[in-house]
């Protein structure tokens, strides 16, 4: 790599035995798995905008480690102008870590391009948006999984020139800046204890009066308790407060709220001081605690403590007498009264018809075997080797419709007290016990069985409801903390622990958890599916997963103000979501797709529920039946584009596009422009599919990489984190035209995607366009063929596939430049980064296909194509629009 590349770091450091190597540029990592490390600085950064970091991985003869997913850690710390760190709670193209405040994995030597194997060296690319108002960055490459020394060397980063789409990017961090007007945060209080809250200003200005937070006590009638507080300072005009000094431009802050007598609530409000005041803001809603001696680890200690231990600790720490645990035990009707809202979720999802695991005592979890729980099980069973598996047994939710049977109430308690009795918290006898979304699952299932668990506070009641409340402590801390805050978990964490304050009315925790639960509603609703109906997650599947829950959700708080908020969100989103079925019933395989269930019917029970028709959506919006010239839908919801047609005589077709952003997350779906394309009924071209519920190792790697979805790529640069915008559309003869820009190829490529799709859908055009300056470009593009479909190459520009007596011509064209040649591979698997021809159908390991790779080449860009037809006719129509003025326009971008 040269300084073209990007700019070099500032400085380095090493620490935990790293070093300078021996070539040039070049620093030495030894096998000391996490401590090892190198940290670059780059500042004289722009704030909002993608970056582009590479560097050079060379390792040694005998690392063990080359087919690790996590051989090495990328840490990335943001940093104010004055070199301060900023605590964003999201950076996309980037996960949250523990060592480092973001980062993403950096998979082993094994799945770098083949030529670089011999060498022992390759380029590790990888990108992020730099939210404002950071200007700098510190990258950290820490060792982790590998087995031997490993060197990174000439580290470079660039910075978009455009970053961003033409308006505003969804992308883009949304800005709590303060003025003058509070912006106020309540909380109902736990008699007698303290609440902290945890957070981070950043001010352009550091000063003593950077910001302040105003604090107002009430009592349970709502009323303003006097002032003064403890640990606040009183000014007549403002009341209560607390000064937020800043030596720095980002200050970290800590805000411990004592406990006032007869107060029931406090609100907590952040301003500036005066309308003058330096531009202040709250870079993230702040974490919510109670004060330490009310935390779950200090509560558990070192003790392997049973579940009425641990109830009786919590009563001593709230100064409370060993016998009033006996009163924090819910009536048998009242837990059974509490909806369980993950249940019936599950349910709508996969209908009344499906199988109820759990009968019997069979468990029947995905694609796997049935199988009997033991009479004494010891909670270490692992039958199929499945992580999915384990999730779904420790999650215990088998347990509720076991205990509906005859007879089975007791079986379902007995095994609900033995696994409470095996598994102390803090040492688990499996370890994914503790897996969100185990944990929310079980807290649920424990909640309904408190309602057959007897008398209340009895010897099976007492177990339960402390272990239900232990439960409640863990998912406290995860919604306070915003652990999951892009993740459906932290919605789900939020709606079972409102379940968990409802069912224990009279535990002192439970006001404070119902308000810490109807929060963290609120926050993982704006973040995760705004008031348009658009949503954050790429993936289909947890678009309709999340929309579910929120329906759940919506009907089981009845009066609840947030039912309408969440009613109406819903009701935005789940039109997009149904115009994007296949008439076959289908959603797109994009992003993660977890195996089974039946799209069309989960959709129709939600919009059942909503009072809308699922077959109503499916008609124009004049309520007249689908026309045979479909219309496009291009919808800022769903990221997608989408076509169905159901012509008579010729079956159905149905065409559909992603270009949602791939800045989600650092281990994300490679598929921004993939497509599918059906015709006469046969799904031609597919895309991998695959969630990381069944695929592991090289074959996660696989279905996450390019290699793995219908894109193209030029010079070897495969797609990373960036974003997609709709660059323009035009009407032809007979034909419909949509063009999508994106900059996932990094600061050196121009990139435009455009798609030409007959009327009846009966064949397609997919154009790419890239551009590098006055460098010569050759890119590769992908299509993979339906598994049950044979194709074959009929010369060097031309491939033939076959489904019974339908036939599919796929040819490809060059507009600017040459072809620059034409292949096939079905089922390569050379070694664990080279896997091609490979898509997963969710019931095992991955299924073989046919993959076409077509290849353009060019002195000054390369721009040209694949053109899918059915017929020779449509082959010659899609030949003369794929040349027409007005398609080379919106490929130029003008």
């Amino acid at each position: 790599m040269s300084d073209r590349d990007g700019q070099r770091p500032q400085a380095a450091r090493h620490a935990g035995g790293a070093t300078i190597g021996p070539g040039e540029d070049e620093h030495w990592i030894p096998e000391k798995n996490r401590f090892s490390r190198v940290v670059f600085g780059f500042p004289d950064l722009a704030g909002d905008a993608w970056c582009s970091l590479a560097f050079r991985l060379g390792w040694e003869a005998g690392e063990a480690a080359v087919s690790a997913l996590d051989f090495a850690l990328v840490g990335i710390d943001c940093l104010a102008p004055d070199g301060s760190s900023l605590d964003f709670d999201h950076v996309p193209g980037l996960d949250r870590t523990l060592l480092d405040p973001h980062g993403t994995w950096i998979p082993g030597p094994a799945y770098l391009p083949a030529d670089a194997l011999p060498l022992r060296a390759g380029i590790i690319r990888l990108a992020f948006l730099l939210p404002a108002p950071a200007t700098g960055i510190t990258v950290t490459v820490r060792s982790w999984r590998n087995t031997r020394p490993f060197t990174v060397a000439q580290v470079r980063l660039a910075q978009m020139q455009q970053s961003l789409a033409p308006g505003h990017s969804p992308a883009a961090r949304m800005r709590r800046r303060l003025g003058p007007e509070p912006d106020w945060i309540g909380h109902a209080l736990v008699p007698g204890c303290g609440l902290v809250l945890r957070g981070q200003i950043f001010t352009a200005t550091p000063g003593a009066h950077a910001a302040l937070a105003r604090v107002v006590y009430r009592d349970a009638h709502g009323a303003v308790l006097a002032p003064p507080y403890p640990g606040t300072i009183s000014v007549p005009a403002l009341g209560a407060l607390i000064d937020l000094s800043a030596h720095q431009q980002a200050r970290r802050f800590t805000l411990e709220l004592a406990p006032v007598p007869g107060a029931d609530r406090v609100e907590v409000g952040f301003a500036t001081w005066e309308d003058a005041s330096p531009e202040a803001e709250l870079l993230a809603a702040p974490e919510i605690a109670l004060e330490d001696r009310l935390r779950l680890e200090s509560l558990c200690g070192d003790d392997p403590l049973e579940a009425p231990d641990f109830l009786a600790r919590l009563a001593e720490r709230l100064g409370l007498p060993a016998a009033a645990i006996a009163g924090w035990c819910p009536t048998p009707e009242a837990a059974a009264a509490i909806p369980q809202v993950l249940a019936t979720a599950r349910s709508l999802q996969r209908g009344e018809g499906a199988p109820r695991t759990g009968l019997d005592r069979v468990l029947r979890f995905g694609s796997h075997p049935a199988w009997t729980v033991p009479e004494a099980p010891d909670w270490t069973e692992d039958p199929f080797r499945s992580v999915a598996w384990r999730i779904a047994y420790q999650g215990l939710g088998w347990l509720v419709p076991l205990a509906g049977t005859p007879g089975g109430a007791a079986t379902a308690l007995a095994l609900a007290l033995s696994w409470s009795r095996t598994n102390p918290w803090g040492s688990p006898a499996d370890g994914l016990a503790l897996h969100p979304s185990a944990l929310t699952v079980r807290t649920e299932a424990l909640v309904h069985l408190l309602g057959r668990a007897g008398k209340a506070g009895g010897a099976a009641s007492l177990v339960l409801t402390g272990e239900v409340v232990r439960h409640g402590f863990a998912l406290a801390e995860i919604v306070g903390q915003n652990t999951f805050g892009r993740a459906l978990h932290q919605i789900q964490a939020a709606a079972v622990l409102m379940g968990v304050a409802r069912a224990l009315p009279r535990l002192p925790l439970s006001a404070h958890w119902l308000s810490l639960a109807r929060a963290g509603l609120r926050a993982g609703l704006e973040s995760q599916l705004d008031a348009e109906g658009r949503f954050s997650d790429p993936s289909l599947h947890q678009r309709l997963e999340c929309a579910t829950l929120l329906r759940v959700l919506a009907q089981s708080l009845d009066a609840d103000g947030l039912a309408p908020l969440l009613a109406a969100r819903v009701a935005k989103a789940l039109p997009g979501l149904a115009r994007l079925l296949d008439p076959g019933g289908r959603l797109p395989p994009f992003g993660d797709t977890p195996p089974g269930g039946d799209p069309a019917a989960w959709i129709g029970r939600l919009m059942a529920r909503s009072g809308s028709s699922l077959v109503a959506e499916r008609r124009d919006p004049r309520g007249r039946p689908e026309a045979r010239t479909p219309p496009l839908w291009s919808e800022s919801g769903t990221g997608m584009i989408a076509a169905r047609s159901d012509a008579p005589g010729r079956g159905w077709s149905h065409f559909a596009c992603t270009f949602s952003s791939q800045g989600f997350s650092g281990q994300a779906h490679r598929d921004c422009t993939s497509f599918v394309h059906a015709s006469e009924g046969v799904r031609w071209i597919v895309e991998s599919g695959g969630s990381g519920q069944i695929e592991t190792g090289a074959a996660r790697h696989h279905i996450l990489s390019a290699h793995g979805h219908n894109v193209a790529w030029p010079d070897g640069r495969e797609p990373g984190a960036g974003e997609a915008w709709a660059a323009g559309s035009i009407r032809l003869d007979g034909a419909q035209v949509r063009a999508i820009g994106t900059n996932v190829h990094g600061p050196d490529y121009g990139h435009i995607r455009v798609f030409v799709l007959l009327d009846d859908l009966s064949g397609l055009a997919v154009l790419d366009r890239f551009t590098a300056g006055d460098r010569p470009v050759t890119f590769e593009g992908l299509v993979h063929v339906g598994p049950e479909i044979v194709v074959a190459l009929a010369g060097p520009r031309r491939a033939v596939a076959q489904a019974a007596r339908a036939r599919l011509s796929l040819v490809p064209v060059a507009l600017t430049g040459r072809t620059a040649g034409l292949s096939l591979a079905i089922g390569c698997s050379e070694h664990p980064g080279a896997l091609r021809g490979f898509v997963s159908d969710g019931s095992g390991p991955l299924q073989p296909t046919s993959v076409l790779r077509y290849a353009i080449a060019g002195r000054d860009g390369a721009c040209g194509g694949l053109i899918l037809a059915a017929d020779a006719s449509g082959e010659a129509h899609l030949g003369r629009l794929v040349a027409s003025e007005a398609v080379a326009r919106l490929l130029a971008g003008t």
